[in-house]
């Protein structure tokens, strides 16, 4: 099984540097389209719909969606990374480490639900017309991508490969 253990150490880091850029990238596009009233055409990205809750005094919300839909994220992807750079030191540590990543992927979760639910309302509303967007599913790979390198530390520090 050598040859898999030199696979997945090459594996992991391409995988978080994948699932970094896509995140990055996956923030700034448009999640959705919104067309009202077959005239008014809006694209809105994660980024800029927070911007636009903190411009219009949202700060709850806009609190709620910059933490779980930006730093939960960017934290789990560093977490993941120092756990991976450090991975031949204390296993005990990085286990640890590695817990919080667990943690703060189950938190991170809820940006999804939030999207969802503001795409059901704004459909059941029949005022507007939603289309998803290319940042939506930059996103989702994202979390894939993530959810994978997570799963090969994890087996990596409890020494399965």
């Amino acid at each position: 099984m050598p040859t898999e253990s030199k696979a997945h150490n090459y594996a992991v880091p391409f995988l978080l540097i994948f699932a970094f850029l896509l995140f990055g990238t996956g923030i700034f596009f448009p999640f959705f389209h919104v067309k009202k009233f077959w005239l008014f055409n809006d694209a809105v990205s994660i980024v800029g719909g927070i911007i636009t809750l903190f411009h219009e005094g949202e700060y709850f919300l806009f609190t709620v969606l910059s933490l779980f839909t930006l730093v939960f994220p960017c934290a789990k992807l560093g977490l993941l990374t120092i756990t991976w750079l450090e991975r031949a030191h204390d296993l005990t540590r990085l286990r640890k480490l590695h817990g919080w990543v667990a943690t703060l992927g189950k938190w991170s979760m809820l940006d999804v639900f939030v999207v969802a639910i503001l795409i059901v309302a704004m459909k059941s509303a029949a005022v507007a017309e939603i289309h998803i967007g290319f940042g939506l599913y930059l996103f989702t790979f994202s979390v894939i991508t993530t959810q994978i390198a997570s799963t090969w530390i994890d087996r990596r520090l409890q020494g399965r490969f």
